[in-house]
């Protein structure tokens, strides 16, 4: 089992409608382009999503420089559309319930719309060059793929 006590919470901001961002998260098309840090990609063709409750996703990031691989995947546990994505995130052999656990939660501020990311089973901080900095760069990588600069917050 996880540690629930172990975790980090990033949030930002984009002028994006909910749906926008939760299509983002959920279309596989849409997942290829923004799901990794700077300096990696995600080849359409290892993206698999189902998106339901008990259904799995894989992707594979790739290193640009190195072409190292780093397959990845999970089980979702929770899924309110436009609003609230719960799954596991790891290796995708690995058992689900060892698996860190993310939460995202997406919320229409008007004009804009408000995305927190939570992770629990992992420990994360600014300048770690792992778990924070990672989807650190994802959530920027994210901004971008909708046509943006993400604003922390």
């Amino acid at each position: 089992m996880i540690d629930t006590n172990k975790g980090f919470t990033l949030v930002r901001q984009y002028d994006a409608t909910p749906e926008a961002i939760w299509r983002a998260w959920t279309d596989p098309d849409e997942v290829a382009e923004w799901w990794h840090p700077a300096g990696m990609h995600t080849p359409r063709e290892s993206v698999s999503v189902d998106a339901r409750v008990g259904g799995r996703y894989t992707y594979t990031m790739v290193h640009d420089e190195s072409g190292e691989e780093y397959p990845t995947g999970g089980v979702y546990r929770e899924l309110v559309q436009n609003e609230r994505l719960v799954f596991t995130w790891g290796s995708p052999d690995d058992d689900s319930d060892d698996q860190p656990v993310v939460t995202v939660t997406i919320e229409s501020l008007g004009e804009l719309t408000r995305l927190t990311f939570d992770i629990r089973g992992v420990d994360g901080m600014i300048g770690d060059g792992s778990f924070y900095d990672g989807w650190n760069s994802a959530l920027d990588e994210l901004a971008q793929h909708l046509g943006q600069t993400a604003v922390a917050g």
